[in-house]
């Protein structure tokens, strides 16, 4: 059983944190997340034009990219989580042109040997799965898919054809951060795809209290909350570590304790 696999098994939902590498002391704040309490961590890849993300991953990015962060920069951030959390499940979110100016085949063996478990391709839409879908696979990483309120029944077996780990759904038609979509469409929603995959479903955007993360797991596999841990990340700098793991040891208590609430 993978590393993703045993994350979503578990006898509670998984909590999904994200952060964007290089913006900060991302390693420290990696081990900040892991002490928390986070089940899966995702570590963005900065890119000049996150065109899903909001204000603060967006600025993020810049204050990455700023300060000098390369591909290399990253894959030993993700090499060295490996090493100090051999059992944590980690993925790659990003954009296309970092994964594929080398080649598909360089970047899948790249986080392979990085330790990556899974790769979020925000633009590289399930029809073109051929561009990096077949490298990652035989790479052993698992492609992990993106469903939103947009997806109809019609396209929704493309986007979890080849798909694996989890699928990721967005709940807002929107960017990163700034709204959250009522419960009774993230309800409507989960139903539908858990009908059509029993791969577990995570559900992210604009969670940012336990009670919103908590109301999303007694219905989903796993909650994925970036924005809120990326703005303490800016907002604190050299003390962050300390507030991330604050901030997400109430988030994975409330996540936890949803299954227990449903039994």
């Amino acid at each position: 059983m993978s590393r993703l696999s045993e994350a979503f098994t578990k006898d509670h939902p998984a909590l999904v944190c994200f952060v964007t590498a290089g913006d900060g002391d991302t390693p420290a704040v990696l081990d900040a997340l892991v002490a928390g309490g986070a089940d899966v961590i995702e570590l963005g890849m900065p890119f000049t034009d996150p065109m899903a993300d909001g204000p603060a991953i967006q600025s993020a990015n810049i204050r990455s990219l700023e300060a000098g962060t390369t591909t290399a920069d990253i894959l030993r951030i993700a090499k060295g989580f490996r090493q100090r959390h051999p059992e944590v499940p980690l993925v790659l979110m990003g954009y296309a042109n970092p994964m594929l100016r080398r080649g598909p085949d360089w970047f899948a063996s790249a986080v392979r040997d990085a330790g990556v478990d899974g790769v979020i391709c925000v633009d590289i839409p399930p029809e073109e799965d051929d561009a990096l879908g077949p490298a990652l696979r035989q790479a052993g990483i698992d492609p992990i898919r993106l469903a939103t309120p947009t997806t109809d029944t019609g396209r929704l077996p493309t986007v979890l054809s080849g798909a694996s780990g989890f699928v990721y759904y967005v709940s807002v038609a929107g960017i990163t951060g700034l709204q959250q979509a009522v419960q009774g469409s993230i309800d409507a929603a989960v139903a539908r795809l858990k009908e059509a995959t029993d791969l577990p479903i995570a559900v992210g955007f604009g969670i940012r209290t336990p009670e919103q993360a908590q109301a999303i797991a007694r219905i989903a596999d796993g909650v994925v909350v970036g924005s809120a841990i990326v703005e303490l990340v800016a907002r604190h700098t050299t003390d962050a570590p300390r507030h991330v793991r604050a901030y997400v040891e109430t988030l994975a208590a409330a996540v936890h304790a949803a299954r227990k609430e449903i039994a």
